[in-house]
């Protein structure tokens, strides 16, 4: 048994300081070996020490092995880290590399796309369609591309194929379904209730989620086609579902915001200066119009978009080496914020995504969740432009009842956790509002849209950026947008999507009594 099978199954016995030190012994032999310092840096994070845990993957990038599935695993532990300029050495390594086989060019994609790349994916996942390969996560994941790139056409042309060959399938349900609108004369309703028909008398072919997700493919069909009664009674049952498998944490919520609302003023100390491109944070309740302020903000000369980032909530925690889980880990930043090194935050935030500006001046995080997180933000960029944008709460809340967001947003599933969510959301503006007034600009969604002239001259004025006229037209913006939105946000700036709840009036008296209270 070698050395390094012995701290395996140290590190299966939980026994860290044992694993320490046979892997320390390997290392002794060969510093830069990537298993053993992949190794280290899990029984570093298993025990605790999140920023301890980057070093030894720090030391790996500096030789790295000849082996794809190695250096795969690599890329996933500094990604885990924040260490995204390595992860991208390290990605772009292999992808020079002699062209790999398809499923660790699938491997590559995926990743690509989840740092924000989206050219770059779907350059590979054309490249692996071209050898002939075919699953049904390629073809989803090519069209899921396409889409965020703005070719319409070609990802519903993929997400047929890969419905000719995978009859059931319900990531690509609910993205065929909203690549467009749904109408009387070209609608998808046969082939969704072939799959419905199949999964519900099919046991083995049938999970809770691909129920839900043609329940909501239903429901955006019959929604298109003005046939509310039924698209109601689809998206409850859709919902009802999803509540059930994500079930909203109440407490959690409130014990959230109380620590937030109730966390001293940070004092800015040691501020530093920085170089190079600034972000600008937009943040807000998720389908406020954050996608549309985003686009109108990209279409500046100055300004790229960098979408949805969470590498701000990731760098907070590694500076205050709090090992990242959810609710629970940012009660613990919020205990440490006095002692957070704010000018090294600002320096990591930077280092990991300075290179998304792609040349420009600035870049937008767009990150609703980073409502929460506006003083550590104000703390860490004192000049940083700052933007919420607040919409009607009915118009807010539906838009969010609505969606599907899979496992993510537990709150959105169900009317009352909605209307608690949304109260937690008020709460924590309220409070950055008082403290925070003069620091962010909070515009309305109606505004931007009824008056986008007016309302976008003061936005770029608070950015320091000159008005162009391009802003006014985001439809002309041909750079990616990977949200959910992306189809609708490519439209020219309109008020179409406000009181679309009004459909389903009859079915929200107790909930918009609950919200507008």
């Amino acid at each position: 048994m070698t050395i390094l099978d012995k701290a395996r199954i140290a590190i299966e016995r939980k026994e860290w300081d044992s694993a320490l030190r046979l892997l320390t012994e390997c290392l002794q032999k060969d510093p830069f070996d990537a298993e053993s310092n992949i190794l280290i840096a899990d029984v570093l994070f298993s025990a605790g020490h999140f920023k301890a845990s980057s070093a030894p993957l720090l030391t790996a990038t500096q030789r790295l092995p000849k082996n794809a599935p190695l250096v795969m695993a690599l890329i996933q532990h500094l990604i885990a880290r924040g260490e995204i300029k390595h992860a991208r050495y390290c990605l772009d390594f292999i992808a020079g590399a002699s062209i790999p086989p398809p499923g660790l060019m699938l491997a590559l994609a995926h990743i690509y796309f989840m740092l924000g790349e989206i050219n770059k994916a779907l350059s590979l996942t054309k490249k692996i369609i071209a050898t002939g390969a075919m699953s049904p996560k390629l073809f989803h994941l090519h069209a899921m591309l396409l889409q965020f790139t703005g070719d319409i056409e070609g990802a519903e042309s993929i997400i047929i194929r890969c419905f000719d060959a995978w009859p059931v399938h319900g990531d690509a349900i609910t993205l065929l379904v909203n690549l467009k609108k749904q109408t009387l004369e070209k609608n998808h309703l046969d082939l969704i209730n072939i799959g419905l028909d199949t999964l519900e008398k099919n046991a083995s072919a049938r999970t809770s989620f691909d129920m839900a997700q043609y329940k909501h493919a239903l429901f955006k069909s019959y929604d298109d086609l003005g046939s509310y009664d039924r698209a109601w009674q689809a998206l409850s049952e859709c919902n009802q579902i999803m509540h059930g498998l994500n079930p909203y944490n109440k407490v959690a919520e409130e014990d959230m915001t109380d620590a937030l609302i109730n966390m001293p003023r940070i004092e800015q100390k040691n501020i530093a200066r920085h170089s190079g491109p600034m972000p600008i944070f937009i943040v807000g309740m998720p389908r406020s119009g954050t996608t549309l302020l985003d686009r109108i903000l990209s279409s500046h000369s100055q300004v790229q978009s960098a979408g949805e980032l969470i590498e701000f909530w990731r760098q907070l925690h590694w500076v205050a080496d709090v090992i990242p889980a959810a609710n629970k880990s940012m009660l613990e930043v919020i205990r440490r914020a006095a002692h957070i090194d704010y000018p090294e935050l600002a320096w990591r935030y930077l280092h990991n995504t300075q290179w998304l500006a792609q040349g420009k001046d600035f870049y937008i995080d767009k990150l609703p969740a980073n409502l929460q997180l506006l003083p550590f933000i104000r703390a860490t960029f004192p000049d940083a432009p700052i933007i919420h944008i607040i919409r009607d709460p009915i118009d807010t809340c539906f838009s969010n009842y609505k969606a599907f967001f899979g496992n993510a947003s537990s709150y959105s599933y169900d009317l009352k956790a909605l209307a608690h969510y949304y109260g937690q959301y008020k709460k924590i503006s309220s409070a950055w509002r008082r403290r925070m007034d003069q620091e962010i600009l909070e515009i309305n969604y109606s505004d931007l849209v009824t008056a986008p002239n007016k309302t976008i001259s003061s936005i770029l004025a608070y950015c320091r950026l000159p008005f162009e006229d391009n802003c006014l037209h985001p439809e002309l913006n041909q750079s990616p947008v990977a949200t959910p939105s992306s189809v609708q946000v490519r439209e020219s700036i309109h008020n179409r999507n406000s009181n679309s709840w009004m459909n389903y009036a009859s079915h929200l008296d107790d909930f918009i009594n609950e919200i507008l209270d």
